[in-house]
């Protein structure tokens, strides 16, 4: 198997290169889909509606709803909620903030690791916002 180069010898190959679409390649990792893509995708894998989703999410329906149909970008804290919708684990959030392009659960941080510690024990996100309360963080909504 092929050893892949870092990517600071990426780096420094690109400006040697005479010819760019021999640079692209098997180093090359694929450009995400659009945000409202991926949530229609993990509807779709996960035999979800996203009615549901929003609905377990304590989203506004109608956000919700411009969220799925690319009209609306999210805040973290949405991304988020929209992980309990579709009930993700953490490694599947993490993906979820990354395609959102948006900061990935720290867990040094006390607010994010409620939130993990609430992810891996399959809790709703009303369950986790009464716990980031009463740890006096801030809540992923409605304040």
């Amino acid at each position: 198997m092929k050893k892949r180069m870092t990517t600071d010898e990426l780096l420094a190959k690109i400006p040697m290169v005479t010819n760019l679409k021999d640079f692209f390649g098997d180093e090359m990792i694929p450009q995400p889909p659009p945000f409202h893509e991926y949530l229609r995708q993990l509807c779709q894998s996960r035999g979800e509606i996203a009615e549901h989703v929003i609905e377990r999410a304590g989203l506004d329906r109608a956000y919700g709803h411009q969220l799925f149909g690319g009209r609306r970008k999210p805040s973290r804290d949405k991304v988020i909620q929209l992980a309990f919708g579709f009930g993700l684990n953490v490694e599947e959030t993490q993906q979820l903030l990354k395609i959102a392009r948006e900061p990935f659960l720290y867990p040094r941080l006390k607010r994010d690791a409620v939130i993990i510690y609430c992810i891996t024990q399959n809790m709703g996100v009303t369950e986790t916002q009464s716990l980031l309360v009463d740890f006096g963080l801030q809540p992923l909504f409605g304040e």
